[in-house]
């Protein structure tokens, strides 16, 4: 008989707990918060724009009326920002039980960050990373507490990430190879996060949607030529899901009584792109241990914050 498949309706009562959530506004993190906010926990959705999250907020107290959900300001592009967003976090909570690292751009054209950052690689990760040291003196006190950063399969179409040119300064710019460096990047980061976390009963975990029916997804395939765009609606309905199922890796990875730290979750199906959420691999460049201390490294240097494990 096959094992049964993970739900939403799996997802254990939450009461008592603080999510943050980044990006909680649109896609996989809106759904991700949804299902958080029913459960009973106090979510809160650091965004970049205050107003989308205030909408996001009120479209979820509308389906579900208990529902506790705050709105923080949040722009991962900026670590200025992400200073301030932690330190308006610490004064709201004592605690922080659940930190989604969501949020993330897509191929976006060769620009930088309000520090000079290549764009994917500083808002997708050194934002995230940032984050994640702030508020990880919080998370370290309570029992089952949850660092969970969401990847991509297009971590596969990244790396070797280049140490000596991060913002792509002397080479010719690949959006894609950006954006897959920076999903790899999320990757290494929980992987070294975890090796640093063991025996404090906090863990981390990653991620990843799979061909979930979102605005990143959306805009990857616009970008592709005519002939692609043309195959891929042939095949879309075998390939693409729901923002709702999309989550579930996510809230697996975030709920789940028996997750362990350092796995992947993602879906179950072919190419791992639909699907029931299972714990998988990621690519095996991934679990480089040495670049994964490197990348660490470079990423304290490069965000000022160091972590206090």
């Amino acid at each position: 008989m096959p094992p049964r498949r993970w739900t939403a309706a799996d997802v254990p009562d939450q009461r008592g707990r603080v999510a943050v959530i980044t990006g909680g506004n649109t896609g996989i993190g809106f759904e991700t918060a949804k299902v958080l906010a029913a459960r009973g926990a106090s979510v809160v959705l650091a965004v970049r724009d205050a107003d989308k999250g205030k909408q996001a907020a009120a479209e979820i107290a509308a389906a579900h009326p208990e529902a506790d959900v705050t709105v923080q300001r949040l722009d991962l592009a900026s670590l200025a920002s992400v200073r301030a967003a932690a330190g308006e976090l610490r004064a709201a909570h004592d605690r922080v039980d659940l930190l989604v690292n969501n949020a993330g751009i897509m191929y976006t054209p060769r620009t930088t960050t309000a520090d000079g950052f290549e764009l994917q690689f500083g808002t997708n990760h050194l934002g995230h990373f940032a984050l994640t040291g702030l508020l990880l003196d919080l998370m370290l006190p309570v029992p089952g507490s949850r660092v969970v950063t969401v990847s991509s399969a297009g971590h596969r179409q990244g790396g070797p990430i280049d140490f000596a040119d991060l913002d792509w300064t002397t080479r010719d710019y690949s959006r894609v190879a950006a954006y897959g460096n920076s999903k790899l990047a999320n990757l290494m980061f929980t992987y070294e996060l975890q090796r640093r976390l063991a025996g404090t009963g906090t863990v981390a975990v990653a991620a990843h949607p799979g061909g979930a029916d979102t605005g990143g997804s959306r805009t990857s395939v616009s970008l592709q030529p005519f002939y692609f765009r043309a195959f891929f609606a042939l095949v879309r309905p075998f390939l693409i899901q729901s923002a709702e199922m999309g989550a579930l890796p996510v809230l697996r990875a975030a709920t789940d009584p028996d997750v362990q730290g350092g796995q992947y979750f993602g879906p179950e199906g072919f190419q791992e792109s639909r699907g029931h959420p299972k714990v998988t691999r990621s690519s095996p460049q991934s679990y480089d241990v040495a670049a994964q201390r490197r990348l660490w490294s470079s990423s304290e240097e490069l965000t000022g914050v160091r972590f206090p494990v």
